[in-house]
């Protein structure tokens, strides 16, 4: 079968001149000066202004969001720091710059230096025992088999993700005085000066019941993310370790930690945030008492502003809290960045 290529042929719209219509190939193959399109070259100048602004473009709703969510409220507080508000100015409406007068009564008030030392120490006492007890049950997980590796989960789970207030009930429940589980088991175990203890009498005892139920409530988060980086240490090194004679501490310090080094370092600054800042735990279980002795901080600062109403004196408490939290973390928090540039 002949196939035939004809020209077809067309009159010029301007001179009546016929204009062929048939693409010659052989040109654009031969690579001719005139028949040969320009390439496009990629500008020299690198990307433009577009393809700059557009991260911050997407980073541009959270921030907005993250400002007025956080950023308002905190620039409100700082604001009423430096005023006197009580119950006068609210009802009149006044507003009573006092300078840095509530600032002047706290530093100088040895209650705030009281319950400042004992924030510090309750922060320390919780963060160790955290951090002990998640690291034990992350090696714990990983060292079991699938199906006690998912009950164990499965209960850290449940202690994880109940609400704090309820928490903070069962626990309430648990140490009653008189029909709680805790005082009535240990009077079943021999300790009978226990059936009728009052834990909640004593400043120590009403601590030991707080620090037992914020651990209670960490130790999970700090189990999964050890376990989840226990996953990323190859097996190899372990095999090397017990070729070499190492054991199960020396496998730990030689093996483990220097490879899981930035999650103890981060894990570590976001159970003292979260520790320093306990509010409903410890005000739930005894408001503070008994006479204001288990006082942190974060109770102090509420106690203070909305429980005797003197909101302005609260706001300086608050802002006294955020600047010794970022003072303790300044710190540690230079030692997490010094470790990220290493990696």
């Amino acid at each position: 079968m002949a196939v035939h290529s004809e020209r077809v042929q067309a009159p010029s719209p301007g001179s009546g001149v016929a204009v062929a219509a048939e693409i010659d190939t052989s040109a654009a193959a031969g690579g001719g000066a005139e028949g040969t399109a320009p390439k496009r070259t990629r500008s020299a100048g690198g990307p433009g202004i577009g393809s700059r602004l557009a991260p911050y473009l997407l980073l541009l709703p959270a921030t907005v969001a993250t400002a007025a969510l956080l950023g308002w409220p905190l620039l409100k507080t700082v604001l009423l720091s430096f005023q006197n508000l009580n119950r006068r100015q609210l009802v009149m409406h006044l507003t009573e710059w006092t300078g840095f007068d509530n600032y002047k009564e706290q530093l100088t008030d040895p209650d705030f230096w009281a319950v400042t030392g004992r924030t510090v120490a309750f922060t320390l006492i919780n963060v160790v025992l955290i951090m002990i007890g998640g690291t034990l049950i992350g090696l714990l997980l990983n060292h079991l088999g699938k199906k006690m590796r998912l009950a164990l989960s499965i209960a850290l789970l449940m202690a994880w993700a109940m609400p704090v207030v309820a928490a903070t009930t069962v626990y309430t429940w648990l140490f009653d005085q008189q029909w709680g589980v805790v005082n009535w088991l240990l009077d079943q175990l021999g300790w009978h000066s226990m059936a009728d203890y009052n834990w909640m009498s004593d400043e120590y005892s009403t601590f030991f019941v707080v620090i037992l139920l914020v651990v209670w409530m960490s130790i999970p988060f700090v189990a999964f993310n050890m376990y989840a980086g226990l996953t990323t240490v190859p097996k190899e090194l372990y095999e090397a370790a017990r070729m070499d004679g190492a054991g199960s501490l020396k496998i730990f310090s030689s093996v483990i930690f220097p490879n899981l080094k930035p999650f103890f370092l981060a894990t570590t600054f976001l159970e003292v945030i979260w520790v320093f800042k306990s509010f409903t735990q410890v005000y739930a279980i005894n408001g503070g008492g008994p006479e204001n002795l288990t006082r942190t901080l974060p109770v102090h600062a509420f106690l203070e502003g909305s429980g005797s109403q003197h909101y302005g004196v609260g706001a300086a408490i608050a802002v006294l809290t955020i600047l010794m939290l970022g003072a303790l973390m300044a710190y540690y928090f230079r030692i997490m960045i010094k470790q990220e540039d290493e990696l």
